[in-house]
C-alpha cells in the first residue's frame, strides 16, 4: 500500500435508531461488495441475534460467515474493554485481515465511546475508522418519534435556555447525528417530497458542517459512497458532541425494556400482523423484530417491526438441524407491560 495511512484496515461504523434500516443497508453491501473481503461486527440490544441470522449467507463470497460476528445482550458502547476490543484485535490478527470492517451498533447505541476505542493502543496503529454513518428513519422523523412533543419542547427552550428536557430517544438521535460522517435518509420513499426537504433540514441542522446528507429507498447506496470516506473520525473526537459526555453522565439502557417472546408455529401470518399491531399501539412498543415459525410452511418469516409500521417476509427455508420456532424481540421504553404483550403475541402461535 502506498502510505502508513492506508496500511490501516479502514472501519465504518453504522449506526441509527432502533429500526431505522441498519441491517437492510449491510445486507444491501455485502451483495455489492465490488470484489471487497468484508468482515462485520454486529451488536445488538436484545438476547436474540435477529441481525446476524438475516446477513449471514448473503454474500459469502464478500463476507464469510467466520467473519460475522455477534456481540448480543449488551450494548458495543457500554461494554468496549469487554467485548468490542478482544473481537476487534481478533479480527486484526488474523492471517488473512478483512480489506474492510462494518460495524453494525444497537439501535441504542451511543457511536462516540465506540469511535474512541480506535485510540487503544492495540487498535490505532491497524485500524481507522473510516467514517460513521447515521442511518434515520425518514418517515419516523416525519412523526416525531424521536422527541415527546416537538412543538412544546421548542417553545420550553425558548422560554428558558437553561432547561433540559431531552427525552432519551431525542439523545440518542441527537448524539448519533453528531457523530456522523453521512447521514443516510432511509425509508424516503415512504415521504413525500415536501416532508423529505423538512425532515432533511432537520437533520441538517444536527450535524456538523460539511456532513453529507443521502437519500435512499431500502437501504439501497452506492458501496462507493458508503466505504471510503477516509474522515479517520477517532482523530476528530471533539467535533463530535454528545449528550453524556458533556453532562458527566453514565449510558444506560435503564430507560428502555427489552425482552424475548418465544413460541410455536402461528397459522395465519396475518393475525399475528394484527396481534402485533394492536399490541403496538396500547403499550408504545418501539421495536419488534424476529424469526416466525408459519405452520405448513418451509421457510422462516421475517418479521420487522417499527413503531406502527410492519413488514413481513419469508427469507429462506429453515435449516436441517435448525428448531423451527418462534422468536419475537420487543422492544421499548421503560414500563412496558410483558405479561400482556407476552399473553398477546402467545394468543395467536400454536
Amino acid at each position: 500500500m502506498a502510505n502508513t495511512a492506508s496500511a490501516k484496515i479502514p472501519t465504518t461504523v453504522i449506526t441509527g435508531f432502533l429500526g431505522a434500516g441498519k441491517t437492510t443497508l449491510i445486507r444491501h453491501l455485502l451483495e455489492n461488495a465490488q470484489g471487497r473481503r468484508l468482515a462485520l461486527i454486529i451488536n445488538e440490544f436484545g438476547d436474540v441475534g435477529v441481525d446476524g441470522e438475516l446477513v449471514k449467507g448473503c454474500n459469502d463470497a464478500a463476507c464469510p460467515e467466520e467473519d460475522i460476528v455477534e456481540l448480543a445482550n449488551g450494548c458495543i458502547c457500554c461494554t468496549v474493554a469487554d467485548d468490542f476490543l478482544p473481537t476487534m484485535t481478533a479480527l486484526l490478527d488474523r492471517p488473512s485481515p478483512p480489506d474492510h470492517i462494518i460495524i453494525e451498533t444497537s439501535g441504542l447505541a451511543l457511536p462516540k465511546p465506540l469511535v474512541k476505542a480506535f485510540q487503544w493502543p492495540d487498535i490505532r496503529t491497524r485500524a481507522t475508522v473510516d467514517g460513521v454513518v447515521a442511518l434515520i428513519d425518514a418517515d419516523a422523523v416525519a412523526a416525531g418519534r424521536f422527541a415527546t412533543d416537538e412543538a412544546a419542547l421548542a417553545a420550553a427552550r425558548a422560554a428558558d435556555p437553561n432547561l433540559d428536557h431531552d427525552s432519551p430517544l431525542e439523545e440518542l438521535f441527537e448524539d448519533q447525528l453528531a457523530c456522523a460522517d453521512m447521514v443516510v435518509l432511509n425509508k424516503s420513499d415512504l415521504v413525500d417530497a415536501d416532508t423529505l426537504a423538512a425532515v432533511e433540514a432537520q437533520v441538517d441542522a444536527e450535524t456538523r458542517p460539511g456532513v453529507k446528507i443521502v437519500r435512499a429507498a431500502h437501504g439501497a447506496v452506492d458501496i462507493g459512497a458508503l466505504l471510503g470516506i477516509v474522515a479517520a473520525a477517532e482523530d476528530d473526537l471533539d467535533a463530535r458532541p454528545s449528550h453524556h459526555e458533556a453532562e458527566g453522565e453514565d449510558h444506560d439502557h435503564d430507560d428502555f425494556d427489552s425482552f424475548v417472546v418465544n413460541g410455536d408455529a402461528v397459522a395465519d401470518p396475518d393475525t399475528l400482523v394484527q396481534a402485533l399491531s394492536a399490541l403496538i399501539a396500547a403499550h408504545d412498543v418501539l421495536r419488534v423484530k424476529g424469526m416466525v415459525a408459519v405452520a405448513g410452511k418451509p421457510m422462516r418469516l421475517v418479521v420487522q417491526a417499527v413503531g406502527p409500521r410492519i413488514q413481513h417476509f419469508f427469507d429462506r427455508p429453515w435449516q436441517g438441524q435448525e428448531a423451527r420456532r418462534t422468536q419475537l424481540v420487543v422492544i421499548g421504553q421503560k414500563g412496558l407491560d410483558r405479561a400482556a404483550i407476552e399473553a398477546d403475541i402467545q394468543a395467536v402461535l400454536g
